[in-house]
Parts: structure tokens; C-alpha cells; sequence
């Protein structure tokens, strides 16, 4: 510890699924006995589980419902939250920088501010790599945050309605959806929009066909989709997509994104009205100069096996937003929801450990497999590693039921069981008389 009879300072900056598991579980052990203040950093007032962006953004989720409050959770779980966004980090006096925070007019509520710590855990995650293709930061949406899937969500209503409502025929680009990237973001969310577009449409927006008019693109520049997962299930999600009619184009490089489409390296011209960019991933741009901490191409903290950096043993970096390495594969552990939460626990119990002297043991990542979701339509999937012996290939209800425990627990990890069961119970009961699509 510090020498100190003082409470060990320990400051997590990102509220994301793993940064807010970490802060709940060391505030209910060293934060509730007084063995450490634990500080949570977060430039939103709010956390929702990435992974159900996509169904925000297909209007199929009604974020409000599944939304955590900050402070609230602080208060349960004995940690500290403070809110703003890290902008600089002194490491010789141990210090975070949090900017100010202003509200939607720009008047600074909070000022800007140092907090000291002891020991620093940065999991700040990722946000969409648009490669600097011309044309996709003005014309093309991301999925990184809750804001950005409900501003997706509002231009997709107000294209039904403006089609619906206007008596000249549709235009090349009306109704049609562009979805740049075929991992599990965009797989999910064009199966998710599939549902959704009909479920709206349903809702007396009758002047539109759903399926001659709204029609759904995914491009992607690796030869298949789900480039990252197992080459069967690839296979297996791609058949369900045409199913769906979903156009997929594969070995195709987006060029240029502009107001009325997509255009690819081949020349092949896609219009579209909306524009989803999922393709690729990097760290915030303010890691690659941060305090002199080593970061890779992609903005990500260089850690070693324990997830301490490489230049500071008294920060640690994980989730997205670092590269840890793999041993005995050629690449580090790749960025998935999975391997946060085992990294969240691991540092866990590090930093208890840490608090005690006693020296850190070595993080080892276990992939147990992969699930998409295509909406209502189905679920594939594979499980691996010792779970099951080998792989096994699943897909249908019970791939289903596995991909919603994912959600289930960590909510586990944050309430606890009983919380998670009633919430569940009323949540069945709710979505039977509420609208089975967001329509506003």
C-alpha cells in the first residue's frame, strides 16, 4: 500500500460493462470495509450493456428500461462516481484531469478538476474506426454510444414517416439501409431492423410495403462475414441473412460514403438513406498521448500479462481500449464483451492482492465461444475450450437462451440474483402491453 494509514486511492475511469463490474465488486469488498476509496469515471450519467445497442438503434429496446444511473449504483455499492471525461494524467503526482462538463447548450455545470490516486485502471473502451473514408463522418451513424443508437432509431422513424406521408414515388435511396461491417454489430442489427421496419410499418404506416420497399445492404472487405469467428458459423449466419433478403456484398472496400449511398472500391454504387458505420474499432484518440504510456496504431495501452501498463506498474489498462497479449496465438486478445469481463474479474482480484503487498499473477484469457443474434429469426453460435471439449457448433433456441444469460449476467455481476429475477419478471410482464417497437 502507501505507507500510509490513509484508504488506498484507487480511480477507474470508464463505466463501461467491465469498468462498472470492477467498481461494484471492489466497492462491496476494500470500498464497504474501508480498505480503499474506489472512484468511478464516466462522461455520461448513465450505463447500457454496449452489446444491446443494435436493439436500441432497431427500436426494439426502450433504452429508459435497461439504463443504470451512476450515482445511484455509487450509492448502493459503496464507490465513488464523478462525471466528466479524462483529459491529461500526471504520473509523477498521480493525478487524473477530468474536463469540464457541460450540458447541451454548452454552459459548464462541472468544472474541470484533478483527482489523486494511487493505483489507476483506464477502460475507456472503443469507438468505430471509420478509416478516414471520405464522406463517413458526415453521412454515416455509429453505434459507440446509447445517443447514437436513439439518434439512429429517430431518422429511421422519420424516414417511415416522410415515405408514408409523401405522394410521389420513393426515391432510389428511400427505405434503404447501409450497414458498413459485417461482425456482430452489423449482422445483428440488419436481422434486428428486418423485425423492427415490419413491426413499425404495422402500426398504420400502410402506404409502404415492407418487402418491396425497405431493403437492407451489408458490405463488408474481408471475404466473409463474421471475418473474426469460426468460418461455419460465418456460413450458417450468412444463408439466415438471404433468408431475410438481406443483400450482402463481401470483398468490398468502401470508398466514399455521401448523402444518398455508399460507393466501394469495385465501383459498385449501393444507395441508401441511412448509413450505419461498424466496421473496425479504435481506442479514444487522447490514449496515444497520454502521460507517456506506450499505445499501438489503433490508440490502445500497451499492457503486459497482470494488465499493468508497460511504462507504470501503478496503472492498469483493459477491455477495448487495450492490447494484452495472447501467449502461444499471434494476436492479443481480441475486443469482445467476453474478454472484458474476464479481464474485469482477474483485476479484481489483483487489486486485493495489490491492497495486501502481495505480487500480481499473470491474466490468462479463455474463449468460450461466440453467439449472434438474428433478432427473433434465430441464434448461432459455437462454444469452446474446456466447456464443452473441443467446439460445438449450436444454433436455435437454446443458442437463444445462451445469448440472452450473457445480458443476465452482468446484470448478476452488478445487483445480484434477486434483483435480476424480479427485473426479468417484470420486464415479461411489461412487453405485454407496451408497443413490441419504440415509436418515438
Amino acid at each position: 500500500m502507501n505507507g500510509t494509514t490513509r484508504p488506498h486511492n484507487i480511480v477507474i475511469v470508464g463505466g463501461g460493462a467491465g469498468g462498472l463490474e470492477l467498481a461494484t465488486r471492489l466497492g462491496n469488498t476494500a470500498g464497504r470495509k474501508g480498505h480503499a476509496t474506489i472512484t468511478l469515471i464516466d462522461r455520461a450519467r448513465t450505463h447500457l450493456w454496449k452489446p444491446l445497442l443494435h436493439e436500441v438503434a432497431a427500436g426494439s429496446m426502450d433504452r429508459d428500461q435497461h439504463q443504470l444511473d451512476y450515482l445511484a449504483q455509487a450509492s448502493w455499492h459503496h464507490f465513488r462516481f464523478q462525471l466528466g471525461e479524462m483529459e491529461g494524467l500526471e504520473r509523477a503526482r498521480r493525478e487524473v484531469t477530468i474536463g469540464p462538463w457541460r450540458d447541451e447548450t454548452g454552459e459548464a455545470i462541472i468544472p474541470r478538476r484533478a483527482i489523486q490516486y494511487d493505483t489507476l485502471v483506464i477502460c475507456v473502451g472503443s469507438r468505430s474506426n471509420d478509416f478516414g473514408t471520405p464522406g463517413a463522418r458526415e453521412h454515416a451513424l455509429p453505434l459507440d454510444t446509447a445517443h447514437d443508437a436513439e439518434r439512429f432509431h429517430q431518422r429511421l422513424l422519420n424516414a417511415c414517416l416522410r415515405a408514408n406521408a409523401q405522394a410521389e414515388p420513393l426515391r432510389p435511396e428511400q427505405l434503404r439501409i447501409a450497414i458498413v461491417g459485417a461482425g456482430a454489430t452489423g449482422v445483428e442489427l440488419a436481422a434486428e431492423l428486418h423485425t423492427t421496419t415490419r413491426e413499425l410499418l404495422a402500426y398504420g404506416l400502410d402506404r409502404i410495403n415492407p418487402e418491396r420497399d425497405v431493403k437492407f445492404t451489408i458490405i463488408e472487405a474481408a471475404p466473409r462475414i463474421l471475418p473474426a469467428l469460426p468460418e461455419r458459423l460465418s456460413t450458417a449466419t450468412e444463408k439466415l441473412l438471404g433468408k431475410l433478403n438481406v443483400a450482402v456484398h463481401t470483398n468490398e472496400r468502401v470508398t466514399a460514403v455521401t448523402a444518398n449511398g455508399v460507393q466501394t472500391a469495385s465501383g459498385r454504387q449501393v444507395p441508401a438513406e441511412l448509413v450505419v458505420w461498424a466496421a473496425g474499432i479504435k481506442a479514444p484518440e487522447f490514449l496515444k498521448a497520454i502521460g507517456g504510456l506506450e499505445a499501438n496504431r489503433l490508440n490502445q495501452l500497451v499492457v503486459m500479462q497482470t494488465l499493468a501498463t508497460t511504462c507504470d506498474d501503478n496503472i492498469f489498462a483493459f477491455g477495448d481500449c487495450a492490447e494484452c497479449p495472447w501467449p502461444g496465438h499471434p494476436r492479443p486478445v481480441p475486443p469482445t464483451a467476453q474478454a472484458a469481463h474476464q479481464q474485469a474479474s482477474h483485476l479484481f482480484r489483483s487489486l486485493l492482492r495489490r491492497l495486501a503487498g502481495k505480487p500480481l499473477r499473470p491474466f490468462t484469457y479463455r474463449d468460450f465461444g461466440s453467439l449472434v443474434s438474428l433478432g427473433e429469426y434465430s441464434t448461432v453460435g459455437s462454444l469452446m475450450g474446456k466447456l464443452v471439449g473441443g467446439a460445438l457448433f449450436i444454433e436455435g433456441y437454446f443458442a437463444r437462451i445462451m445469448y440472452n444469460s450473457l445480458y443476465k449476467l452482468h446484470l448478476y455481476a452488478l445487483h445480484g440474483f434477486a434483483h435480476v429475477f424480479f427485473n426479468s419478471l417484470a420486464q415479461m410482464i411489461s412487453r405485454r402491453t407496451e408497443p413490441r417497437v419504440k415509436l418515438h
